[in-house]
């Protein structure tokens, strides 16, 4: 099924010449918000968003701030969801399959010293440091929507850069045409490892050009302050046109090659988790619609669910990426 890509002022003069293209994106998007019934908590964000360059700090981990980001689509103008949500309702099956066993258990996840190896089809591999990945370029502050495969979302300030600076530092051959990403495994730290609901390391891939993306976000903070274990710490990837799982934790290898390699999901269940994984209200996962999804937060008596957007609501960025292709083929 093509998809349409919009165009946005190509032929002729609109709105986005005269003003910055972010600036011009985030009004659009906040238009469509409040066509589609959010108007509370779109209002409540953007006068939160308004009144502060980042996002309060919880207090709870070592600072790490980051510049407001000038990236089309890097700030959501939807209420952000709160620390203690966020950081205690979370999938790394690497430490448990419940919620709730990331932050019982992943305070044993020892995260210095670290390092991640970069390998396969570049000139420059090697092993980077932590402490030189986080000034290989400026951080900034980017507000995303989190949608997971389950159902459900969250809107979560994160503290990265664009991987691209990564990618580009290492210098990519010809051949490579996909990113690999491969989180750390060991028993001693995880006890969700004896588990056998996946084919450990976990990994998860990108194709080059998804990871060059601007959106996609080399990530080693949220809130204000370095990412908590349980949320991949202390470096992981966030992909926020996709579903949650394609976002790696706790990144230890980025492996450049040239195949389409198989990732853990896919291995688990190639019928309901595809390569790409974009977020599609139209393409349901086998066991249940991906039309609506419930906002972590919005949980009294009287919420809503919320209508799925096409790629999270980021079609205006990403949908060139998928011009042409069948998104139920490719889901």
């Amino acid at each position: 099924m093509p998809i349409h890509i919009p165009r946005h002022g190509f032929d002729h003069a609109t709105p986005s010449d005269i003003t910055p293209r972010a600036i011009y994106e985030q009004r659009r998007d906040l238009i469509k918000l409040l066509a589609g019934g959010a108007a509370g908590a779109v209002l409540a964000g953007w006068a939160a968003r308004d009144a502060m360059a980042q996002t309060a700090r919880p207090g709870q981990l070592a600072a790490l701030p980051g510049a407001r980001s000038a990236v089309a689509g890097a700030v959501t103008m939807e209420k952000v969801t709160t620390y203690a949500d966020a950081t205690s309702y979370n999938n790394f099956y690497e430490f448990g399959t419940d919620k709730a066993d990331p932050a019982r258990h992943a305070h044993a996840l020892q995260t210095s010293p670290w390092s991640v190896e970069i390998e396969g089809l570049v000139n420059k591999p090697g092993r980077y440091a932590l402490e030189d990945l986080l000034k290989l370029s400026p951080m900034e502050e980017r507000i995303y929507r989190l949608r997971c495969v389950e159902g459900w979302s969250m809107v979560i300030p994160w503290v990265g850069y664009s991987l691209s600076a990564l990618i580009k530092r290492v210098e990519p051959q010809g051949s490579a045409r996909y990113v690999e990403f491969v989180t750390l495994a060991d028993p001693k730290q995880m006890p969700g490892l004896r588990s056998r609901v996946l084919d450990w390391p976990y990994t998860e891939a990108l194709r080059l050009d998804e990871a060059l993306h601007p959106l996609t976000l080399l990530t080693f903070g949220m809130y204000g302050e370095v990412l908590p274990k349980q949320n991949g710490a202390p470096v992981r990837l966030v992909v926020p046109w996709k579903y949650g799982f394609k976002s790696a934790k706790s990144i230890v290898k980025i492996r450049f090659i040239e195949q389409e390699p198989r990732t853990a999901w896919n291995k688990a269940a190639a019928n309901e988790y595809g390569f790409y994984s974009n977020v599609n209200p139209d393409v349901d996962h086998p066991r249940w619609s991906q039309a609506t999804e419930r906002r972590i937060g919005e949980d009294g008596l009287f919420a809503k669910k919320r209508k799925t957007l096409l790629f999270n609501g980021y079609e205006a960025q990403v949908g060139q990426l998928y011009a042409g292709m069948d998104l139920r083929k490719n889901y």
